[in-house]
C-alpha cells in the first residue's frame, strides 16, 4: 500500500491506514469520546514540551536497554492494547506480536483481542530479543471467569497484567455512533467466549440503567486487592491520572502504574498524559515503575516521557495504521522508525543512556 518511500514517519502511516478502512473500522480506530478534546490535547501537549539539549558530551557506546519488573528491554516502546484488531487487518494481533518480536518492542495484548491469547504468546515469546510479553485485563463481572482469564494468561507465558482501571463504562464515542460503528461477522473477542451472562433485573421507572444496573459490576480498589491475591504475575494499573489514586495504587499492591486517558476514548476534557505524568510521578516517588502512553508519536515525544518520570512508553494508534496499510511489515517499520528517532533524539540531547535523561532537559512551562 503505498511504498516504503512515502513512509518516513509513524504519521505517514496514517492516510495510508484511512484508505485501507472502510467508515466503521476507521471511526473506531480514529476517534475519541465526544467532541474529541483529550484525543487532540494528548499530542498537542507533548509537542509544547520544549527540549533544552546538551552538547559535547561523550556519547560512543551508549544504549537505549531499559530493566522493568525484573528483565532487560532492548528499549523502552511498548505497544498498548487495543481491541478487535483483525478489524484493521485479517491475522491481526498476530502480526502485531511477530511485528513488535522481531523489533525488541514490548507488547501487551487486549482482553478483547480477536484471536486467542495462547496463539499470540506463543509468536511473541519465541523471539530471543523481544521485549516483555504482558496481558491486559478486564477485571469481569464474574470472578471466576476472571481467574480462569488470568490462569490461562499466566499458563501461556505472560509475564504481567495490566489491569485497565479508567473505563468503567464506555465513553461516549460520537464518531462511533455516527458511523454506525459495530464488529463485522468473524471478529469477536474470542478470550472471553464462555463468560456467564451478567447478572440483571428489570429496573423500576425512573432508575438509571447505568448506575442501578451496568456500574455494579464496575471493579473498585477490592477488586485489585482480590486479584493481587490470586495471581503470581505483577499487576500494572492503567488508566491512572490522579495523584491520589497513585499513592493509593502502590499501598494496594501493584507492581507498576500506566499514565493513560484511553487515548481519548473514555473522557473526553480529562487531562493530558503529559500533563499527568510529572504529577503521577511525584506522588509514587520512585516506588513504582511508570509507562506512559496517549499521543506519542516522534522519538523526541519519548525522552520527554522519560524526562517527566517514565521509564518506557506505549504506542496506540499509530501502530494500528500501519498494521491497516502494510500488516506485520508496517508494524515492525513504524517501531523501527520510531526507536530510531529516538536514537537520534537521545545523542542531540547529549544522552548516551535512559539514565541520562532527566528534567533538566525540559524547559520550563509558562
Amino acid at each position: 500500500m503505498g511504498g516504503h518511500l512515502k513512509v518516513v514517519t509513524l504519521a505517514d502511516y496514517e492516510p495510508l491506514a484511512r484508505a485501507a478502512l472502510d467508515e466503521s473500522a476507521w471511526a473506531y480506530l480514529a476517534g475519541g469520546a465526544a467532541d474529541e478534546i483529550t484525543l487532540r490535547e494528548n499530542r498537542a501537549a507533548w509537542d509544547g514540551r520544549r527540549l533544552v539539549p546538551r552538547v559535547l558530551r561523550p556519547l560512543a557506546g551508549g544504549h537505549t536497554r531499559q530493566t522493568l519488573l525484573g528483565r532487560e528491554w532492548p528499549h523502552p516502546i511498548m505497544l498498548a492494547p487495543v481491541a478487535y484488531q483483525r478489524l484493521f487487518r485479517p491475522d491481526g494481533e498476530h502480526a502485531s506480536a511477530l511485528a513488535a518480536a522481531a523489533q525488541g518492542a514490548g507488547i501487551t495484548l487486549s482482553t478483547q483481542a480477536s484471536v486467542p491469547l495462547e496463539e499470540v504468546a506463543r509468536l511473541a515469546l519465541a523471539e530471543a530479543s523481544r521485549g516483555a510479553v504482558w496481558f491486559q485485563l478486564y477485571v469481569q463481572h464474574d470472578r471466576g471467569f476472571t481467574r480462569e482469564l488470568v490462569q490461562r494468561a499466566e499458563a501461556a507465558g505472560y509475564e504481567a497484567l495490566v489491569v485497565t482501571v479508567d473505563a468503567p463504562t464506555s465513553g461516549a464515542r460520537d464518531r462511533e455512533r455516527r458511523a454506525c460503528f459495530q464488529l463485522p461477522p468473524g471478529v469477536q473477542a474470542v478470550n472471553l467466549i464462555g463468560l456467564p451472562p451478567r447478572p440483571s433485573a428489570a429496573l423500576p421507572s425512573g432508575a438509571s440503567a447505568l448506575f442501578d444496573d451496568l456500574l455494579h459490576g464496575a471493579p473498585t480498589w477490592r477488586d485489585i486487592e482480590w486479584l493481587t491475591g490470586q495471581t503470581r504475575l505483577p499487576v500494572l494499573l492503567k488508566g491512572v491520572l490522579h495523584q491520589d489514586d497513585a499513592a493509593t495504587a502502590a499501598s494496594a499492591g501493584a507492581a507498576g502504574l500506566i499514565v493513560s486517558n484511553h487515548g481519548g476514548r473514555t473522557l473526553d476534557t480529562a487531562v493530558s498524559t503529559a500533563f499527568a505524568l510529572p504529577r503521577i510521578a511525584d506522588a509514587v516517588g520512585g516506588r513504582l515503575p511508570l509507562l506512559v502512553d496517549g499521543g506519542i508519536r516522534r522519538g523526541t515525544d519519548i525522552v520527554k516521557a522519560l524526562a517527566l518520570g517514565a521509564q518506557a512508553v506505549m504506542v496506540g494508534r499509530p501502530y494500528l495504521w500501519a498494521l491497516a496499510a502494510e500488516g506485520a511489515l508496517g508494524v515492525a517499520r513504524a517501531i523501527r522508525l520510531l526507536r530510531d528517532e529516538f536514537e537520534i533524539a537521545m545523542a542531540l540531547c547529549g544522552c548516551a543512556t535512559l539514565q541520562d535523561i532527566n528534567e533538566r532537559l525540559l524547559a520550563p512551562t509558562a
